[in-house]
């Protein structure tokens, strides 16, 4: 079955430090207690934090002078979410934003305000992707250039569990590697070495290759979707984040 559902937001009103955020009456805020009340003892309510979808500039975080992602400043951002999000109802917190330090800080506030139970789901192996292009549309994004500066190179396996190994010695209580397919060998480092549960993200421009590609009748599609959550399980994921997910969930009920 399903275990949870991730929930993002897209603001009216986007400013230079991402306020919604941490409006109570925020879209993603709003959305968190409506979810917890609802469905909140079948599902896992989980939340994103991260900044991109909430400020101007489109960055996961606070800019400096120089018009560069302030790390620290974005770090007591970050803080401040998470205890919103957690007394809103969010079971589960994916720091999505890879900023240097955001696990510690984020289980700090947290500690502090009550919500020892709040689990950390650390975005920890995220790379700078092509795939994420589906999404970034869906979600208004603001963004003009890139994020190489905090997301990671494809081209580098090894910084993959480094980022791992040091989230989970910050506190993360899970670890993921995003996208999955295109990183199923960051996937199996990680897996391998892991103390934690680790997750996968299937993430959109994976889900739209598999679609269009159906839709063009180039490949079967429910062979397809079978076989990319299966890598991504085989390589070593305890859990898989997928749009295929719904549907894939009733293919299997259906056997």
């Amino acid at each position: 079955g399903i275990g949870g559902v991730m929930l993002f937001g897209v603001p009216e009103e986007r400013d230079a430090y991402g306020t919604g955020a941490t409006d109570p009456e925020g879209i993603l805020n709003v959305a968190i207690a409506a979810a917890a009340a609802e469905a909140g003892d079948a599902l896992t309510v989980q939340a994103d934090l991260c900044l991109d979808e909430f400020t101007d500039h489109g960055h996961c975080g606070v800019l400096d002078g120089k018009g560069a992602v302030d790390n620290d400043a974005t770090l007591s951002r970050y803080a401040e979410m998470a205890v919103v999000q957690a007394e809103m109802g969010a079971q589960i917190i994916g720091m999505s934003g890879m900023m240097d330090g955001q696990i510690a800080v984020a289980r700090e506030a947290l500690d502090r305000t009550g919500h020892e139970d709040a689990v950390l789901l650390a975005y920890s192996a995220k790379y700078a992707s092509a795939f994420y292009g589906p999404f970034r549309e869906a979600v208004d994004s603001q963004l003009q250039g890139d994020r190489r500066t905090y997301q990671m190179d494809p081209a580098n396996r090894r910084e993959g569990l480094r980022e791992a190994l040091l989230d989970i010695d910050e506190g993360a209580d899970i670890v993921m590697v995003k996208p999955a397919m295109s990183y199923l060998d960051v996937l199996a480092d990680v897996s391998a070495e892991s103390i934690v549960p680790v997750w996968a993200y299937q993430v959109s421009g994976e889900y739209a290759t598999i679609v269009a590609a159906a839709q063009h009748g180039w490949i079967e599609r429910d062979r397809a979707v079978e076989e990319s959550i299966v890598s991504i399980r085989r390589a070593g994921a305890d859990a898989v984040l997928t749009y295929f997910a719904l549907e894939y969930a009733k293919a299997l009920r259906a056997r």
